[in-house]
C-alpha cells in the first residue's frame, strides 16, 4: 500500500491504496464519487473524465499514486460552479442528454471549451469535444447547449482562463517565465503577417528529464544483409523516416540535423508532433544517438526521445540491430504515455520498420503503413487481444 495525499473537491484526503489502483477505481469505490463513470478503461471514451490541477484528464489511465499532491475536482464536486449550472440548463433546455452516462465527463470538458476558448466556433467545439464519446445525441443537442452558455457568457463579460498556477501530474509544460500574470497578445498591425513562433529550444535539463523520467524500451531484430550496408542505410534520415510508420520529414536532413513531423492517432485525437531530430554517429563502434523533440499544437503536450542503436555482425551476411529507446511524453496526452501502451506501440513499429528496413535494403515497396498515420490505440487494443486469446489458449 502506498500511502499519498489530495484535494478531493476541496477537501483534504489522506489515505493508502494500492500501487496499481486507478484513479476512477479510487474515487469510486474508495471515495464513493460515483459521478466519475467508466467506460473503455483504455482513455478512448472519455466518460472517465474529471479535472486534476484544473486540467481535463481521464481517470481510468491515471494512478491515483501519480496524483499525490495534486487537486483533483469530480463533477460532484462541481455543484455549485456557475458555468456548470448554465450547462445543465443548457443541456436540459436543447436535449443534450438521452442515457446520460456520458453526460458528467461532457459537462467537464464543456466547461473548459468555454472557459479556455471562449470565442470557439462550432467545428472547433466539435473538435474539442471529439475526446468524448456519445452514442445517444448525435452531438447536435450538446454543440447547441455550448454555444447557448457560450452567448450567455459573452453578454455577461466573462473572461477566459489564459493560464493556470499548478503543474499537475497530467504532465503540464515547464512553467514559462513570468507565469502566474496574465498577458495578453497584441494583434500584429495591418497588412502585416503575424510572426512565426519561436523554435523550441530542448536543453540539458528537457534531456536529463527523459533520461530520468521518461520510458525505458529495449527492442532488436535482425536483418539477413551485411553490417556495412545497414550501417551505410542508418546513414540516411530520410529513408529511415521512411520506413517509420507516422514519421516523415518535412525538411531535409543537414549535418545530423533534420525536422520532421510524427502524426499519432488516439482514439478519436489525432496528434501531429513537429520538432527536431539530432543524430551523432560513432564509425567505430557501428552505434548511433537519435535525439527527437517535437509538440503537438492542437494539445500543447511535447514529446522527446533519445534511442541509441548498436549493429552487431552476424553470422552468413546478417546483422542485429539493438535498440535502446527513452521517451517522455508532456502536456494533455500525457495520459497516454502509460508503460504498457508505450510498449505495445513499440514492439509494433519495431516489426513494422525491420520490415520496412529489409525491404528498401532488398529494392522492394515498402509497407503502406510507412508515413500513414500510426493508430496507436488500435495497435494496444490489438495486443491487448492477443494476450487475453493467449491467457485462454494455455486452458484450453
Amino acid at each position: 500500500m502506498t500511502k499519498l495525499g489530495m484535494q478531493i473537491n476541496g477537501k483534504m484526503v489522506v489515505t493508502e491504496t494500492e500501487p496499481r489502483t486507478h484513479l476512477a477505481d479510487f474515487l469510486r469505490e474508495q471515495q464513493f464519487l460515483t459521478g466519475t463513470h467508466i467506460g473503455c478503461e483504455h482513455g478512448v471514451c472519455g466518460a472517465c473524465t474529471l479535472l486534476i490541477d484544473g486540467v481535463p484528464a481521464r481517470s481510468c489511465i491515471t494512478y491515483a499514486v501519480a496524483c499525490d499532491g495534486a487537486q483533483i475536482t469530480t463533477i460532484e464536486g462541481l455543484r455549485d460552479d456557475p458555468v456548470i449550472a448554465d450547462l445543465r440548463e443548457a443541456f436540459s433546455a436543447n436535449h443534450a442528454l438521452q442515457c446520460g452516462y456520458c453526460t458528467p465527463a461532457m459537462l467537464i470538458s464543456c466547461r473548459d471549451i468555454l472557459t479556455r476558448l471562449p470565442d470557439a466556433d462550432e467545428p472547433r467545439i466539435r473538435l474539442e469535444l471529439s475526446g468524448n464519446l456519445c452514442r445517444c445525441t448525435g452531438y447536435v443537442g450538446i454543440v447547441a447547449a455550448v454555444k447557448e452558455v457560450q452567448k450567455k457568457r459573452k453578454a455577461a463579460g466573462a473572461r477566459p482562463i489564459l493560464f493556470r498556477d499548478r503543474l499537475g501530474p497530467v504532465g503540464a509544460h515547464a512553467p514559462a517565465a513570468g507565469q502566474g500574470e496574465r498577458t495578453v497578445r497584441k494583434s500584429p498591425p495591418a497588412g502585416k503577417a503575424p510572426a512565426p513562433p519561436p523554435k523550441e529550444i530542448v536543453g540539458a535539463e528537457q534531456w536529463r528529464a527523459v533520461e530520468t523520467d521518461g520510458v525505458e524500451l529495449l527492442q532488436s531484430f535482425r536483418v539477413p544483409y551485411p553490417r556495412a550496408q545497414v550501417w551505410k542505410f542508418f546513414g540516411d534520415l530520410e529513408q529511415v523516416a521512411r520506413c517509420m510508420p507516422g514519421a516523415r520529414l518535412t525538411k531535409p536532413a543537414l549535418d545530423g540535423r533534420a525536422e520532421g513531423e510524427v502524426n499519432v492517432k488516439l482514439g478519436p485525437i489525432v496528434s501531429a508532433f513537429a520538432g527536431v531530430v539530432e543524430v551523432v554517429r560513432d564509425a567505430d563502434r557501428f552505434s548511433g544517438t537519435v535525439r527527437g523533440a517535437g509538440r503537438d499544437a492542437k494539445s500543447g503536450s511535447n514529446a522527446r526521445a533519445v534511442i541509441v542503436y548498436r549493429l552487431q555482425d552476424l553470422q552468413e551476411a546478417s546483422t542485429q540491430v539493438d535498440i535502446s529507446v527513452k521517451f517522455l511524453l508532456t502536456g494533455a496526452l500525457a495520459q497516454f504515455g502509460r508503460a504498457g501502451l508505450v510498449k505495445d506501440v513499440a514492439d509494433h513499429l519495431t516489426q513494422v520498420f525491420a520490415a520496412n528496413l529489409e525491404a528498401s535494403l532488398s529494392g522492394k515497396q515498402i509497407s503502406e503503413s510507412a508515413g500513414a498515420t500510426l493508430n496507436a490505440a488500435s495497435v494496444a487494443r490489438a495486443a491487448l487481444w492477443k494476450r487475453i486469446r493467449a491467457f485462454f489458449a494455455r486452458w484450453i
